[in-house]
This record gives structure tokens, C-alpha cells and sequence, in this order.
């Protein structure tokens, strides 16, 4: 079949309601929002649109669901998200083509996704079984102390657009290892994969009423009231720092324990010393992941004086040469961004830069329609003032300037107040050190263009978020501590 036939057949076969409590639903009012491919605009379906009262039919499941969850056996916790994993790997294909329908991005990245997204429950399977808690004597002999680990309760999960799987996994595979039910909303531009990953692990054993998954247009009115409500005991939340820093006032309210993934400004930082060749690979890598829209995305780059012309030139060469179009179609490198408003701020970026002296070494305009796309860019000479140098481009844009020295280069890469990943290129091991010990992020691609590991912690420090997902740690973020204290005597 076509690829038309192909995205009709995996969106037809795609649930299209709430789930809630173990049952699909239409939402209360009956309302339903449209699904858009960002290639052409065509409309590929219309999804339930929940209310604020199918939010706290979704909470009250969730809450109805704890007791008996949280007391399931670890062992087989975990062999639900294993059986969930292999769901994930044999319907890869049908699972990438129906990411690429709503999200934009090149089937090979879509089936990259989705094996990633899929190690996440295979890690988290592991997991299940490995809360442990601890026993001590008191100091003075007379007690003795019990550490417990035990769910945090209820939780509310919030995904973004970006990767749309995989930042479900991250959130839902240390959920259920660690015994915690919870309330999912995707973003309401890529819906239809949560919607077939909630399919997926109810298909793989997931006890009724412990993943309740709402779609809507209104995310504020649905998750509000649940934030505010006090029944839900931890809010997970990957997105913007300006949503971010409001769910954090809202969940104030409630003392809510968080986890927050926010917006990053990655600077990729190249020595005079460097391998270019890999540094080049690095920087395609870091800047083109998922067309540039990540928050892991290089967003400043950085070359010091002697190979700034020429590792600028073999960038722009490379970005120019890469393949446009819908990300359904063979050979596509490159697809649409995710909507009108994300083409139109990448042009407004790159046009404030070349404004300001930028020299633009390869596209620098946006590409007529249909669809949102904006061509792989590289500017040279970008000025400190400009403002993709202070904002998220997220998009195929690279900007680069050149610096003399490295206290110079880190006063620059660390002038921002974002902190979620840097990228480093030299071939000098003290110097590597030193830089990954200055940089203020949470995490360091040191001669590597991607960081991004399940069996490692993912996080940022300043305004990038709070908390990590990912590794060992990532399920501590799903736990409580309980001390006991038990006298004994002497």
C-alpha cells in the first residue's frame, strides 16, 4: 500500500476516546478536536476532547485504583512493562508511520523513537524489582531504624508534542514499576501516539484504572482542577519553562511533589583541538535531531578561532545537502515543523540575526506551502544581542560564532538561565574535564552529539527543570521515604 493507505489504516486502527478506568469513552460533552498532519494541513482525525469533568472522572479512577496497585507484586509490575516493551518493538513500523502522520518528523527518526521509548520500559521492568529500603541500629543501641520505600500515590503526567512516545515511557514505565497510578495528557498536536501506547499496555496486563488518559484542547481547564484538587500526589511535567514555572505556582497549592523537564539553550562548544570530522557528525546530530525541535537541541554553537571558517563551512555543506519534503516519503531527511507558529518564530529569529550582521552560509528562508517547513540553516558571525542566542530556536537553524579562549567561551555558554545539556569537542582529556566540571548544566555530551540513554539520569539545573528522569534515580522521583523508629531496649 501507499503511504496514504498506510497512515489510514494505523490512524484507523488507533483508539480515538478517553481511557478511564479501563474503559474508552467519548468525552462528557461530546466534543472532539482535530488532528492535523504538519506536512499538508489535511486533517487525519478528530479525537475526544475532554472537560474538566472527565478530568475528575479520570483523577477519581486513578485514586479508586491506588490501594490495590500499589500493592502488586514488583515481579509482575515489571512484567507488564516487559510485555508492553515487546508490544512497542513488533508494531514498531505501524507506530512510526503513525508518529510521522501527526508529528512531522522522518519515518527513520519515528523508528528511532519508538525503540527508544520502548528501552524504557525494558528499563524500568528492571527496576520494579530493585526498591529496596534499609535497617540500622540506633546510635545509642535502644532502637532500631526501618527505611521503607513505598508509591507516592496518584500522579498526573504531562507529555509534549516533541517526542510524543517516548516522553510517555520515561514518565509511565517508572510510574508502574514504582506502584503509582496516574492521569495522562499528551499535547493535543500529537495525541494519536499516546492514545496507541495506553492501547498497547492495557493490551500487556496493565490493571483497569491505574493509566487514565485524557486528550483535550484545553489542557489549563482539564489539569488545573486535578493539580488543585489534593487527591493527586506528584505532577510530572515535560514542556516549556513559561508552563512550567505556572504548574509549579499550582501545585504550591497542594505541596505537590514535582518533576519538571523544561526548555533548554545548549551551547556546542569546539576546540582548536578537536576531531572536525566529529565534531561535524556531533553537530548534525545535536542541531537535526527531530528537525531541531528538542530541548537537547544545539542551540549556540561555538568554534574557537582556528577551525571556526572551516568547521562553519563543512556544516553549512553538510545542512544544505540534506533532503526536504513529508516525513512519510523515502529518503526524507528533513520534514515540516509542527505548526504555523513554530515556522513563523524561526523566521523571526533568523531574520533578527542576519538584521543584526549575521551572514547566512545556507537557507534563511522559510519554504512556501503547503505545510511548515523551514529549510536547514547556518549563520555565521551571529552577535551576542541576537535574540536565537537567549532563545529556544527549535528548529533546523544553527547559529555560529567564533571565541578566542576558554574562560572566554564558557562565560558565554554559561550566560543564560537555562541548564539542560552542553556539547563538548576536544581531543585534550584535562581540558574535557575541566569544561564538563564548569558548564552549568545537567548533563554534558562530551565528543558526542546525543545524550539521551534510558539507563541514564536526564535532567537540567537552573531554568531547565527539576528532578530526572531515566537511570536509577529515575524512579526515586516516583517514590516516598518512610522512616521507622522501633525501640528495642537494651
Amino acid at each position: 500500500m501507499d503511504a496514504t493507505e498506510r497512515v489510514d489504516a494505523v490512524v484507523k486502527g488507533t483508539p480515538k476516546q478517553l481511557l478511564i478506568g479501563g474503559q474508552w469513552r467519548d468525552a462528557s460533552g461530546g466534543g472532539s478536536f482535530a488532528v492535523e498532519n504538519p506536512a499538508d494541513g489535511a486533517v487525519l482525525c478528530e479525537v475526544a476532547d475532554a472537560t474538566p469533568a472527565d478530568g475528575v472522572a479520570a483523577l477519581d479512577a486513578a485514586v479508586q485504583a491506588q490501594e490495590a496497585w500499589g500493592g502488586h507484586p514488583p515481579r509482575e509490575r515489571g512484567e507488564i512493562l516487559r510485555r508492553a516493551y515487546d508490544l512497542l518493538m513488533d508494531r514498531r513500523e505501524d507506530l512510526a508511520v503513525l508518529m510521522t502522520a501527526e508529528m512531522g518528523k522522518p519515518l527513520a527518526e519515528a523508528r528511532t523513537e519508538i525503540a527508544y521509548a520502548a528501552e524504557f520500559f525494558r528499563w524500568f521492568a528492571e527496576e520494579a524489582v530493585r526498591i529496596d529500603g534499609g535497617y540500622a541500629v540506633a546510635p545509642n543501641g535502644q532502637g532500631r531504624f526501618l527505611v521503607m520505600r513505598q508509591p507516592v500515590g496518584p500522579c498526573l503526567l504531562i507529555t509534549p508534542w516533541n517526542f510524543p512516545m517516548a516522553m510517555g515511557t520515561r514518565k509511565i514505565g517508572p510510574a508502574v514499576a514504582a506502584g503509582c497510578t496516574m492521569v495522562v495528557k499528551p499535547a493535543a498536536q500529537t495525541p494519536l501516539s499516546m492514545l496507541a501506547l495506553a492501547q498497547i499496555i492495557q493490551e500487556a496486563g496493565l490493571p483497569d484504572g491505574v493509566l487514565n488518559l485524557l486528550t483535550t484542547s484545553s489542557s489549563g481547564a482539564v489539569m488545573e482542577p486535578l493539580i488543585r484538587d489534593g487527591r493527586a500526589r506528584k505532577l510530572s511535567f515535560t514542556g516549556s519553562t513559561a508552563v512550567g514555572r505556572l504548574l509549579l505556582e499550582q501545585c504550591a497549592d497542594q505541596v505537590l511533589r514535582t518533576s519538571m523537564e523544561l526548555g533548554g539553550n545548549a551551547p556546542f562548544i569546539v576546540f582548536d583541538d578537536a576531531d572536525l570530522d566529529a565534531a561535524v557528525d556531533g553537530a548534525m546530530l545535536a542541531k537535526m535531531r527531530n528537525i531541531g525541535e528538542a530541548c537537547t537541541a544545539a542551540n549556540r554553537f561555538y568554534a574557537q578561532a582556528g577551525v571556526a571558517g572551516e568547521f562553519s563551512r563543512r556544516l553549512a555543506e553538510r545542512m544544505g545537502a540534506l533532503t526536504i519534503g513529508s516525513g512519510l516519503d523515502d529518503g526524507v531527511q528533513v520534514g515540516p515543523l509542527i505548526d504555523a507558529v513554530a515556522q513563523d518564530k524561526v523566521t523571526s529569529l533568523v531574520d533578527d540575526a542576519v538584521a543584526r550582521g549575521a551572514r547566512v552560509l545556507v537557507g534563511g528562508k522559510p519554504m512556501e506551502g503547503p505545510g511548515h517547513f523551514y529549510p536547514p540553516t547556518v549563520l555565521a558571525d551571529v552577535s551576542d544581542d541576537a535574540a536565537m542566542r537567549h532563545e529556544e530556536i527549535f528548529g533546523p537553524v544553527a547559529p555560529v560564532s567564533s571565541f578566542q579562549t576558554e574562560d572566554e567561551v564558557l562565560t558565554a555558554a554559561n550566560d543564560t538561565p537555562y541548564g539542560l545539556v552542553s556539547y563538548l569537542y576536544t581531543r585534550d582529556l584535562a581540558r574535557a574535564m575541566r569544561v564538563s566540571e564548569r558548564l552549568e548544566t545537567g548533563m554534558v555530551g562530551l565528543n558526542q552529539g546525543v545524550v539521551s540513554n534510558p539507563a541514564a539520569p536526564f535532567g537540567g539545573v537552573k531554568h531547565s527543570g527539576l528532578g530526572r528522569e531515566g537511570g536509577r534515580v529515575g524512579i526515586e522521583e516516583f517514590l516516598e521515604t518512610k522512616y521507622v523508629a522501633m525501640h528495642v531496649g537494651s
